[in-house]
């Protein structure tokens, strides 16, 4: 729906960080108008496309955008991999073609995932390498070991690089899956049927590369017999990156204390005999004597603690107990509330509603009415840090103060409001007793 694309255009533009001004707008247009532009630019650059179904529009997004999206935000999202996922689904992938349950399709999708998981393994010690050299560039203590725990451990470091070489790691399963793809490779029955399955589904009619197809899938997921070797370059990398991390941030500890001058003064003073105006390092009297000795520890017998009284609790604490509970919960405002008692005070079409017409029949909607003002006054406040506290809990609604100036309401005071709903709210039906 268009409504609902400006709806998340207007919701980012309101979230993110003040824009660059364009030529069709300045920061002073309205959030609503600057959607409806951004909308329409959307949809003359071609990245959206509107479909019309009777008196309903429907926005659709193009192929290659979403796919130049799905690689952006998987580049974004990129973060440590777990080995044993991928070498389980792997195994597991194998197994189902070996026993005829899966065809070509799945064998690709193991070689794909095979594929990926090499070159992971193999970029990441020429990642290691990159941000050691980064880190090396930094001067400052605290820099560095804020970038290298960032960075070095957090993004680039294997989820389960600890395990790797345990038995209960799926990657100890490694010579079964080469087995099990080399009978597939040499059984001429499940041979010709992966081969006729790359025939039908992947080339028509093209035999040969039908088989080159089959040969290049099965010789990816072979390829996971050099796992180990990638893995002892990418020890050889760590070790060298902890070793070279381990001695820069010795070095910094140590040159906290002037120990560079303490040295040249000590060869200063060797060189001239000038240890006479120096002290002895120990003190005047007897270095070793029994005054000197620590007095034996001696050993203090204290009297066992008493046991516990187990306390239970009279009916009259547990009903004040239960009472005191429901008055805290009556009294907390969370999200789902809030929305809850928003849906029931506007009715269906109506979109709005002002302060003075909110009904106060308990507690909780008296503080649903409190929240609302303060919510108000967070979103008219001008600060991005307020706005995005508010919206944590404006769920399917927004709320503006219509002025400055403190009024009296019904039984609470406070500044004008008015809420509108962006037609996400969804009304509790009342249930009958």
């Amino acid at each position: 729906m268009v409504r609902d694309i400006l709806q998340d255009i207007e919701d980012s533009l309101l979230t993110q960080d003040v824009w660059e001004s364009d030529d069709d707008h300045t920061p002073e247009t309205l959030p609503n108008a600057r959607a409806h532009i951004i909308f329409n630019r959307l949809v003359d650059s071609g990245w959206f496309k509107i479909d019309t179904f009777g008196l309903e529009k429907r926005v659709t997004i193009r192929p290659p955008v979403s796919k130049f999206l799905t690689f952006m935000v998987a580049f974004a999202e990129t973060g440590p991999i777990f080995v044993s996922g991928k070498i389980r689904s792997i195994d597991i992938n194998i197994e189902q073609v070996l026993d005829g349950k899966a065809d070509g399709d799945t064998l690709s999708e193991s070689a794909e995932q095979a594929r990926n998981l090499l070159e992971h393994v193999r970029n990441t010690g020429t990642t290691v390498r990159d941000i050691m050299e980064v880190l090396s560039q930094e001067s400052a203590t605290a820099q560095y070991v804020r970038l290298f725990f960032n960075q070095y451990i957090e993004h680039v470091f294997i989820g389960d690089y600890r395990e790797l070489r345990t038995k209960e790691h799926p990657l100890s399963r490694r010579p079964q899956i080469i087995r099990a793809v080399t009978q597939l490779q040499e059984s001429e029955p499940h041979r010709n049927r992966l081969i006729g399955w790359y025939e039908t589904k992947r080339c028509p009619g093209d035999r040969q590369r039908a088989e080159l197809l089959f040969e290049k899938d099965i010789q990816r997921i072979l390829d996971l017999r050099r796992i180990d070797e990638y893995l002892e370059r990418l020890d050889d990398e760590i070790r060298l990156a902890n070793r070279r991390a381990l001695a820069y941030l010795d070095y910094r500890l140590r040159s906290l204390r002037p120990v560079d001058h303490m040295i040249k003064n000590i060869i200063s003073n060797l060189n001239s005999n000038s240890f006479v105006d120096m002290g002895d390092p120990f003190p005047a009297d007897e270095l070793i004597s029994g005054a000197g000795l620590a007095e034996p520890r001696k050993r203090i017998d204290r009297p066992a603690p008493s046991t516990l009284r187990r306390h239970l609790p009279s009916e009259e604490e547990i009903a004040r107990s239960k009472v005191m509970l429901r008055a805290r919960d009556a009294r907390t405002v969370t999200a789902p509330k809030l929305a809850e008692y928003v849906g029931k005070q506007i009715s269906t079409g109506q979109g709005r509603i002002t302060y003075d017409s909110l009904e106060l029949n308990s507690v909780s909607d008296v503080r649903n009415f409190q929240a609302l003002g303060t919510i108000g006054m967070a979103m008219t406040a001008g600060s991005r840090r307020l706005l995005l506290s508010a919206m944590t809990l404006t769920h399917g609604f927004r709320v503006k103060t219509d002025s400055n100036e403190e009024v009296a309401g019904n039984g609470v005071s406070g500044r004008p409001f008015t809420v509108e709903s962006t037609n996400k709210l969804v009304e509790k039906p009342e249930s009958s007793i």
